[in-house]
């Protein structure tokens, strides 16, 4: 049953299984040794946004059952992973370099889309006011640096 409202699983609080919040854990057999790890799903996710070990249980064969305190920690740490995934591909996707020139600083961008078919890049010049002087269409592969930047703004903005 789902709740129409939001379209998530209902709340579940088992030993092995937890559902609540947009996440799910689920505690199963570690492939690696005798041990027990957990599983962090993001609600609407195919892949777990984090796999780690996860502690015994007293009898040292059965898991330790989870709980309200190790679910909400949970949740937090697979936020944080998939946060920092995040920033990593914006890091990855969106480069700036600011390069002086007689009439100011400009900022040059490349912002890449890595289409699977047909990737690209847009490079983008901006002046001190955010406006943009100059975009062109540039290979996915283009690699930004202060030196191609530089070499854009002073050839006046033509495809590199």
């Amino acid at each position: 049953m789902t709740h129409e409202a939001d379209d998530l699983p209902e709340v579940v609080r088992e030993d092995r299984l937890w559902c609540d919040n947009g996440w799910t854990a689920k505690v199963i057999k570690n492939e690696d040794d005798d041990g027990w790890a957990v599983a962090m799903i993001k609600h609407g996710e195919a892949e777990p946004a984090l796999v780690g070990p996860w502690t015994m249980g007293r009898d040292k064969k059965n898991p330790k059952p989870l709980d309200a305190a190790a679910f909400n920690t949970l949740v937090k740490t697979a936020s944080e992973v998939l946060r920092r995934h995040e920033q990593h591909l914006h890091a990855l996707l969106h480069k700036r370099v600011t390069v002086s020139t007689d009439d100011g600083p400009v900022e040059v961008t490349l912002d890449i889309v890595p289409d699977d078919y047909e990737p690209y890049a847009t490079l983008s010049a901006h002046d001190a006011f955010s406006e943009v002087i100059a975009e062109v269409r540039v290979e996915a592969g283009f690699k930004l640096n202060r030196a191609s930047a530089a070499a854009w703004v002073e050839g006046g903005f033509r495809r590199p």
